[in-house]
C-alpha cells in the first residue's frame, strides 16, 4: 500500500518504520527537520504524499494539530482513501475532523496506542480503533505492525475515551507511587528494598514494572514528559466535566504535575510528581 505518515516523532517514526518493514511504500513529513533527517537515515522518504496516498496515518501532539490536519486530508486526500489517526486527542475535536472527513468520501478510522516510545520500538503498542467496523478489519494488516493487541470499540470516538481512561490510570499510577514511596522513604525503608517489593507484589502492574528499573536509580528521563501528561490530563478533566463524573483524585494529581512544572521538572519523565512528594516531604530527590 502506499502509506503517508504526518508525524514522526517519538511514537510516528518507529511506526513508519515497522509500516516500511512490512513492505509498504512510505512516505512522511512532519514540521522538525531533525525528526525528518531521523527519517531519512531509516530509509523513508521524505515527501507530501498526501494526494497519492492510499492511508494517511499521523500521529500529532494535540487537538489544533489534529483540526489542522483533518482539514487537510478532507481536503487534499484522494476520495476513498483511508485516514488512521492515532493521537491523544479530545472526543469533541476527533468528531470535528470525522464529519469533515465523511463529507469529502474520506475513510476515517480513531486508532489510538497505548504505549511509549520503547513499546513502539519493540512492536509491542496496544491498539484501540473506533470508525467503521469494515474499515478496521480491512485495515488490520497495517495496525499488527504496531502491536500484539487489537481492540475495535464502536463507530464513533469510543477509541479516544478509552485512552484518555487508560491514561487516567496512568496517571494516577505515578500519583500512588509518589505517596506509597515517600512514606516509605520517610520511615526510613532503603530505596531498592521499596521498588523490589513493590515490583514482586500484588500491586505491581505492568507499568511499575517497566518504570521501576529506571526509577529505582532517579533517572527520569522521559519516556512521556510531565508537560504532555499534563496536557491529557486536562482533555481527561473535559471530558469528566463534559460527562458530569466527579474525577477528585485526577483532579489533585493535575495539581502535583503542575507542582513538578513549577519546579523546573516539566521536561523530565511524568513520574517526576515523586519528586514534588519527596520535596513536600523534606526528603532527597536523588
Amino acid at each position: 500500500m502506499k502509506v503517508h505518515v504526518i508525524g514522526v516523532g517519538k511514537m510516528g517514526l518507529p511506526m513508519a518504520r515497522h509500516l516500511l518493514a512490512a513492505g509498504h511504500a512510505v512516505s512522511v513529513e512532519d514540521p522538525s527537520a531533525e525528526r525528518l533527517a531521523l527519517a531519512r537515515e531509516a530509509g523513508l522518504t521524505v515527501s507530501d504524499g498526501l494526494q497519492t496516498a492510499e492511508v494517511i496515518v499521523s500521529s500529532l501532539p494535540h487537538d489544533g494539530a489534529l483540526l489542522t490536519v483533518g482539514e487537510r486530508v478532507a481536503g487534499g486526500a484522494s476520495k476513498g482513501a483511508a485516514w488512521i489517526d492515532t493521537s491523544t486527542v479530545s472526543p469533541a475535536a476527533s468528531a470535528r475532523v470525522a464529519e469533515a472527513c465523511a463529507k469529502a468520501g474520506v475513510q476515517h478510522l480513531r486508532c489510538t496506542v497505548s504505549g511509549n516510545n520503547h513499546m513502539a520500538e519493540a512492536v509491542q503498542l496496544t491498539v484501540m480503533a473506533s470508525g467503521p467496523k469494515a474499515l478496521h478489519e480491512q485495515l488490520l494488516p497495517l495496525l499488527r505492525c504496531w502491536g500484539p493487541n487489537h481492540f475495535w470499540l464502536g463507530e464513533a470516538e469510543q477509541a479516544r475515551l478509552m485512552k484518555l481512561v487508560v491514561n487516567l490510570m496512568i496517571a494516577q499510577t505515578s500519583a500512588m507511587l509518589a505517596e506509597a514511596l515517600s512514606l516509605g522513604q520517610k520511615g526510613g525503608l532503603a530505596w531498592d528494598d521499596l521498588w523490589t517489593v513493590i515490583g514482586a507484589s500484588a500491586v505491581a502492574s505492568p507499568i511499575v514494572k517497566a518504570k521501576s528499573v529506571q526509577l529505582s536509580r532517579n533517572d527520569y528521563t522521559p519516556t512521556f514528559t510531565v508537560g504532555q501528561m499534563n496536557k491529557d490530563i486536562d482533555l481527561i478533566l473535559g471530558e469528566g466535566a463534559r460527562l458530569q463524573v466527579p474525577l477528585t483524585q485526577t483532579a489533585a494529581t493535575r495539581q502535583l504535575m503542575a507542582a513538578a512544572q513549577a519546579q523546573g521538572d516539566g521536561e523530565l519523565d511524568y513520574a517526576a510528581i515523586i519528586r514534588v512528594m519527596q520535596r513536600a516531604s523534606g526528603l532527597p530527590t536523588d
